[in-house]
C-alpha cells in the first residue's frame, strides 16, 4: 500500500500535514515537532492496546523522512505525490533506529517533563479535537490516541470535547454523544485490570517507591507486546535503572 493510502487507512486523512496537525506552510521546526509529538502518541509502548500502532509508528516515519527532505517535501506540494522508490521509505528501514537518531537524548524524565508541560494546555485541547474529529467521537480510540492520557484523564478529556462542541468548534458525533453506558464500563474495566496487574507486579517485585511502579509498567506494556524491536522506551528504562545509555543504529529489519 502506497505512503498516501496508509495516511487515510490509519488516520482518516491522506494529507502528511493533516496527519502531523499542521499546515502546508509549517516550519521544519514544526514539522519536526509534531512528527515528535504525533508519535509519541502511537508508540506502540504508548499505547500496547491499539493493534495497529506499530503500523501507525512506521507510517509516520516514512511521512517524516518525506517532510523532512526538501526535495521530496516540495514535489509532494507541487504535485501530491510521494517518491515510494527513494532511499528514505525503503521497505527494511528500522523506524524505530531512525526515531532514536532524531531524538538521541531523550529520557524518561524528559518525558515526564513534556507531560507536566503539556495537560491543561491549549496545545493539548488542539490536538484532542483533533483526534476527535479523526476517530468521528470514538472514546476508545480517543483515549488511546490521546498524548500523555491514562484513564483518569477521561473525564477531563470528555469535558474538553463537550465544550468545545457547546461553543460549535466540533461536530457532535453519535458515537460520542449517544455512547453507551456499557461500552464506558468495559472501558474503564479494562483499564483498572492493568492497573491491577502493574500493581501485583510491584508487590510480588518489591517495589515502593513512585518512579520504580512507573519503570514497571513501562515493561509490563512492552512485554505484552508480540514483537521484537527494540523500543525507545525500553531504552529509557536501561538508562533510568542502569544508567546506560541507548544506542542508536544505522538501518535495520522491522
Amino acid at each position: 500500500m502506497w505512503l498516501l493510502d496508509q495516511c487515510q487507512a490509519l488516520f482518516n486523512t491522506s494529507s502528511l500535514y493533516g496527519v502531523l496537525g499542521v499546515s502546508k506552510e509549517a516550519t521544519d521546526a514544526e514539522i519536526r515537532h509534531s512528527y515528535y509529538k504525533v508519535s509519541l502518541r502511537v508508540h506502540p509502548d504508548r499505547a500496547p492496546e491499539d493493534l495497529q500502532a506499530t503500523e501507525k509508528f512506521q507510517v509516520l516515519g516514512k511521512l517524516y523522512a518525506v517532510l523532512s527532505d526538501k526535495e521530496q517535501r516540495a514535489v509532494y506540494d507541487e504535485q501530491k505525490l510521494v517518491a515510494e522508490e527513494s532511499d528514505s521509505l525503503q521497505q527494511d528501514q528500522c523506524w524505530e533506529e531512525y526515531w532514536r537518531l532524531l531524538f538521541p537524548k531523550i529520557t524518561l524524565e524528559d518525558i515526564q517533563e513534556f507531560e507536566r508541560k503539556y495537560k491543561g494546555t491549549e496545545e493539548e485541547r488542539q490536538d484532542v479535537m483533533q483526534i476527535y474529529l479523526q476517530h468521528q467521537g470514538d472514546m476508545d480510540a480517543i483515549m488511546a490516541s490521546a498524548l500523555c492520557c491514562s484513564q483518569e484523564d477521561e473525564p477531563r478529556i470528555t469535558a474538553l470535547i463537550q465544550t468545545a462542541i457547546q461553543a460549535g468548534e466540533l461536530t457532535a458525533y453519535p458515537a460520542f454523544t449517544q455512547e453507551s453506558t456499557r461500552k464506558k464500563k468495559t472501558r474503564k474495566q479494562k483499564a483498572d485490570e492493568e492497573r491491577q496487574e502493574a500493581e501485583e507486579m510491584q508487590r510480588e517485585m518489591g517495589l515502593n517507591d513512585a518512579d520504580d511502579s512507573l519503570v514497571l509498567m513501562l515493561k509490563q506494556k512492552q512485554n505484552s507486546r508480540e514483537q521484537n524491536f527494540n523500543s525507545f522506551l525500553s531504552d529509557l528504562e536501561a538508562k533510568y535503572s542502569k544508567g546506560g545509555k541507548a544506542k542508536a543504529g544505522g538501518k535495520g529489519k522491522k
